[in-house]
């Protein structure tokens, strides 16, 4: 699948030259507590809040079936221990899903709705996400007593990777973790949108809610995204065969 490919290749062009960090995985680090459930961080409790006080806080999604050797967490800015203030925060996120599932179209929408709504399941001990589906906002509560105990985005980074793996489709993942202040979050935000809408418009496509492109309010992700018109055309006429 390589729908939200020009998309993530965009995406990883915003930081350009800068230096991204590679994060150490489990193997050499101690694994950081879950929660079964969000826990509420108090202000009295927080030490800064990640996308606070207005500031970008995105999260953003794709999917791509080219091969990955491993996971990688990388970091695009100070990590949480030298951070003393609230900050602009991002997160990406590229799932490497086995394109043997992508070819069963019934079931691939669900697919990867199933593993954009794992982000709902992650709960860092002292890591309180705060997602707003509506705002299209993403900010996290950090707690000092966390901080204190050696939270890192390589301990958050870590619980993601080992929930999305929780999905047999996905062979590898990589996050980008940013909170560099001179990151272009605006830019980001707007193609987090546009995988968002290449995801709905599969949801329509597999469903065959419209057949005319000349009345579907997606028409101008199918003229963007290279190989949706394709494959709505090839919905078309499987269903009428």
């Amino acid at each position: 699948m390589d729908l939200y490919d020009t998309l993530i290749q965009e995406s990883l062009g915003l930081i350009n030259e800068a230096p991204i960090r590679s994060l150490p995985l489990a193997d050499s680090l101690p694994l950081w507590k879950t929660e079964s459930e969000q826990q509420l961080i108090f202000q009295k409790d927080m030490a800064y809040e990640l996308g606070g006080g207005g500031l970008p806080a995105v999260s953003a999604l794709a999917f791509t079936s080219q091969p990955a050797e491993a996971d990688r967490l990388l970091l695009y800015g100070p990590d949480l221990p030298q951070l003393r203030a609230d900050s602009p925060y991002a997160r990406l996120t590229i799932l490497h899903i086995n394109d043997r599932d992508w070819q069963d179209d019934q079931q691939a929408y669900q697919l990867l709705r199933r593993m954009e709504y794992t982000r709902y399941h992650v709960h860092p001990q002292g890591f309180m996400i705060r997602i707003s589906t509506s705002a299209g906002r993403e900010p996290v509560r950090v707690s000092r007593r966390a901080l204190q105990n050696g939270l890192d985005f390589s301990r958050v980074g870590q619980l993601f990777l080992d929930a999305y793996h929780r999905h047999p489709q996905v062979q590898a993942a990589t996050l980008l973790f940013v909170t560099a202040p001179d990151f272009p979050y605006e830019l980001l935000a707007q193609k987090a949108a546009r995988m968002e809408t290449v995801t709905s418009s599969l949801d329509q496509i597999f469903n065959n809610l419209v057949m005319d492109c000349r009345s579907c309010s997606l028409k101008p992700v199918c003229d963007e995204v290279e190989g949706l018109r394709e494959l709505h055309f090839a919905r078309q006429n499987k269903s009428f065969s």
